[in-house]
């Protein structure tokens, strides 16, 4: 999936980024964060940065831990000398394969996908005029995880958020109200947003996490907010 490396203007927060290396996000979250390091050099340097960083601080908490632990339980020294046996010792026979990437046909369009998709290659699509898009088969309360295509010379009504919606543009651009957005970029808006209406001269796709339908604010569209939840 070729990706204007360069242009990557929009980037998930230094604490987003700190909580999914800490493995404390949701599932939908993590796919997003960890696709967009895999598009965006300047993420995979700041995540280079940080990763020891946080493991460190994790390694204090756990021997901080531990000791109180050996403390509170009277824990002898055969079975403290096994448990730190096996907290330090590394399993040189682990082997890792790195997940192939996915590659999606849409539209007469060919994408490959971050790896962090992988195993989503069970898609069912929606066909909404200009706009398909296929829901990731995993529940999350609430929040819903799609990928969205829209076509060339697609628009999506102007619209506002009654919840968050995070937008990953994996391949080609579009626009809004607030700029022009290129493959990589993280876009994650919420109900403080005024409405926008983003469309694409030349088509795109995109990883969309939401927790509540599009609320179409302008003209004649605003007869249709049930299909917000159609998208959402």
């Amino acid at each position: 999936m070729p990706t204007n490396i360069s242009f990557i203007k929009h980037h998930p927060s230094k604490q987003l980024l700190g909580q999914h290396i800490e493995g404390k996000l949701p599932l939908s979250m993590s796919l997003a964060v960890s696709a967009h390091i895999e598009l965006c050099p300047h993420c995979q340097q700041l995540e280079s940065q940080l990763t020891p960083k946080i493991a460190n601080a994790s390694w204090s908490q756990s021997k901080t831990a531990q000791s109180n632990l050996q403390q509170d339980l009277h824990i002898d020294a055969c079975f403290s000398a096994m448990l730190s046996d096996i907290i330090e010792s590394g399993d040189d026979n682990m082997s890792y394969h790195e997940p192939k990437s996915l590659t999606i046909e849409c539209k007469g369009m060919t994408y490959t996908l971050p790896r962090a998709f992988t195993k989503f290659n069970q898609l069912n699509w929606h066909n909404l005029g200009k706009i398909r898009r296929a829901r990731l088969p995993f529940e999350e309360g609430e929040v819903r995880s799609s990928l969205l295509h829209i076509s060339k010379g697609g628009t999506i009504p102007t619209h506002t958020h009654k919840g968050y919606e995070l937008t990953l543009l994996l391949a080609g651009n579009f626009e809004d109200e607030n700029g022009h957005y290129t493959a990589g970029d993280f876009i994650l808006l919420d109900e403080s947003h005024s409405g926008h209406s983003p469309k694409t001269s030349e088509g795109c796709l995109c990883y969309t996490v939401s927790n509540a339908p599009l609320h179409f604010t302008q003209g004649m569209s605003q007869l249709f907010n049930s299909i917000g939840k159609v998208i959402y």
